[in-house]
C-alpha cells in the first residue's frame, strides 16, 4: 500500500499521504493510541496458498478500527468461523493411501487376496482455527477429516474385485477391511482382489487404492452448515501373481 517498490515514484507519495491523513487527522487520530487496549485494528491479508492472484488481492480496503469482543459482519470477506474451518482444513495432511494385504508378496491366481487399512493410521483428524477479538472473546473452528470408504483397482480386467463395486466402505469400529484369518481358504474377503491371471515375464500389476476422507466442521457459532470437500487421496502398489501347476 504504501508502494515500497523503489520505481513506484508518485503513486508513493499519493498513498502515503491518504494513509497519513486518515489515521492522524482524518477518520483516526493519531492512529487511535488514546483508544490503547480497547480494540485492534482489522486488516486484509492476502492468502498465500491462493494460487489466483486477483482473488488474492482483491480485498483493497484500509485498515479500520473494531472494538474488543466484537467482529465486523456487515464488512465482506471479514474473518468468519465459516472461513477459518477452510483455513484449518486446508492445514491438514492426511498419511499416504497405503493397503495391507495377505498373501503379503506374490499373489496366486484365483486365490484371494485380502486388503485393509490399518486402523491405527488411518483415524479421524482435526485442526482448529481461532481469531482473539479481544476482550477474553475469540471465533473458532474445528475440520475434522474422517476415513469413509477405499476404492480398489486392481490394475487389470483380469481380476474380480470384493465387494462388486470395489469400493469398501468403513466399519462401526473405524476399519476398512479385514486382516486375513487362518481356516477363510477361498472365502471371499471384505475387502480385497482375486486375480485371474498371472503376471508375465517378470511383469507386474498396479494395485491403485484410493482412500475418500470426509470433512465435516463446528465453530464458536454452532455446527458447520456449509459442506467442506470431500478429499480422495490414492496410493499404488505393485503386485506380482503367481500361478501354481497342479498335477491330476
Amino acid at each position: 500500500m504504501t508502494g515500497r517498490a523503489p520505481n513506484n515514484g508518485r503513486l508513493k507519495q499519493e498513498t502515503d499521504q491518504d494513509i497519513r491523513h486518515m489515521y492522524s487527522e482524518g477518520e483516526y487520530k493519531d492512529f487511535n493510541l488514546k483508544k490503547q487496549g480497547e480494540g485492534k485494528f482489522w486488516a486484509a491479508v492476502p492468502n498465500p496458498n491462493e494460487k489466483d492472484a486477483a482473488k488474492r488481492e482483491s480485498c483493497t480496503r484500509l485498515p479500520f478500527w473494531v472494538k474488543n469482543g466484537e467482529r465486523p459482519d456487515d464488512v465482506e470477506n471479514a474473518i468468519s468461523p465459516e472461513i477459518l474451518s477452510k483455513l484449518a482444513y486446508a492445514q491438514i495432511t492426511v498419511p499416504e493411501t497405503r493397503v495391507e494385504l495377505n498373501p503379503k508378496d506374490k499373489q496366486t491366481v484365483n486365490l484371494p487376496t485380502w486388503v485393509w487399512l490399518d486402523k491405527g493410521r488411518y483415524r479421524p483428524l482435526s485442526v482448529k482455527a481461532s481469531v482473539d477479538l479481544g476482550g477474553g472473546e475469540e471465533i473458532w473452528a474445528r475440520t475434522t477429516v474422517t476415513p469413509d470408504s477405499l476404492k480398489l483397482d486392481p490394475g487389470t480386467e483380469n481380476a474380480t474385485v470384493h465387494p462388486e463395486s470395489g469400493e469398501c466402505a468403513i466399519k462401526g469400529d473405524g476399519s476398512i477391511g479385514s486382516p486375513y484369518k487362518k481356516g477363510s481358504g477361498k472365502k471371499a474377503p471384505p475387502c480385497g482382489v482375486t486375480y485371474l491371471r498371472a503376471t508375465q515375464g517378470g511383469g507386474t500389476y498396479t494395485l491403485s487404492s484410493t482412500l475418500t476422507w470426509k470433512a465435516s466442521w463446528e465453530g464458536s457459532d454452532g455446527a458447520g452448515e456449509n459442506d467442506l470437500p470431500t478429499g480422495e487421496f490414492g496410493g499404488q502398489q505393485d503386485v506380482t501373481v503367481q500361478e501354481i501347476q497342479s498335477i491330476n
